[in-house]
């Protein structure tokens, strides 16, 4: 199986806020963005597997700025690693104001995908070959986040089961 590019895995997906997704306030709700990051997130797990995906884990998603209605918003997401079955893409939020032309990093979010073969289960994925420094960094942070995911379900097994 070739290895892959972090960049053969990279979308960008671009839409702009409607009133039918904000809240009372005129904020976007979370879940609009959300959705957003899932579904560009999962085009790249499927374009680095090339194949079908099922959303595993969504962690360590941040607001950071709101998005209001009006704004563009451009989601960036990227395989960050690539493991046997399972990838973590990364995913960054922008929204623009059109009027203002003013641009702000509004979300940020870590999620795992799996590759499914067509029986439903686990199949293997290509290795991640990381080409610039930051692309090697943010290998590297996801095999931390990935370490800790596994120590924490570890952990909760433990608890549910009454090992100490």
């Amino acid at each position: 199986m070739r290895s892959k590019t972090p960049g053969e895995s990279r979308v960008e997906l671009v839409d702009q806020m409607q009133v039918t997704d904000a809240n009372l306030m005129g904020n976007v709700h979370g879940g609009v963005i959300m959705k957003m990051v899932d579904n560009a997130a999962g085009l790249a797990a499927i374009k680095h597997s090339e194949g079908p995906v099922v959303t595993a884990a969504m962690d360590e998603m941040s607001f950071i700025e709101p998005v209001y209605v009006g704004d563009v918003v451009t989601v960036k997401a990227t395989v960050n690693e690539a493991f046997t079955t399972s990838m973590e893409v990364g995913v960054r939020v922008e929204a623009e104001n059109l009027q203002t032309r003013d641009v702000k990093h509004t979300s940020s979010a870590y999620l795992v995908f799996v590759a499914m073969d067509a029986d439903g289960e686990p199949r293997p994925v290509p290795p991640l070959e990381p080409q610039t420094d930051e692309e090697r960094q943010r290998r590297q942070e996801a095999q931390l986040r990935r370490e800790a995911r596994l120590a924490r379900k570890e952990a909760i097994e433990k608890a549910r089961t009454g090992e100490s």
